[in-house]
């Protein structure tokens, strides 16, 4: 007579364990959305905080940068037509500014604005989801 296997009073049955891992992706899910919400906080904090510094000393420095124009001009007229000294002037500005700006567009390019470490924690996760399901 074959002998039947008492269940574990411990034991738990598969709907109960389905229902866990249910739970449990959700919770991580939450888990994962909350830290991307800190982490894209934090660095809004953090841009906000320096654009405001930035926009302050730009503007500053874009009256400094017209008066020193302005005085190369003068400096120009000495020699030049006053005409000729403005025309080399805007010249050399804007070949500069073409470059700095062309710089700051290969620059902006290379940023990066996906979360990382929530990136990597969601793939860690989906592992972990994928471990639990096999």
């Amino acid at each position: 007579m074959p002998e039947r296997e008492m269940p574990l009073p411990n034991a738990r049955s598969f709907a109960d364990i389905l229902q866990e891992i249910a739970a449990n992706i959700g919770e991580i899910i939450r888990s994962e959305f909350r830290l991307a919400k800190i982490e894209l906080r934090n660095s809004a904090l953090k841009a906000i905080t320096s654009a405001g510094a930035l926009a302050t000393g730009a503007a500053f420095a874009f009256y400094a940068l017209g008066f020193l124009l302005l005085a190369i001009m003068f400096a120009l007229r000495l020699a030049l037509p006053e005409w000729l000294a403005a025309l080399i002037v805007f010249l050399i500005s804007s070949i500069v500014g073409a470059a700095l700006i062309g710089a700051g567009v290969q620059e902006l390019k290379k940023v990066n604005v996906v979360p990382e470490r929530t990136a990597a924690s969601v793939k860690e996760d989906v592992r972990w989801v994928k471990q639990q399901i096999s």
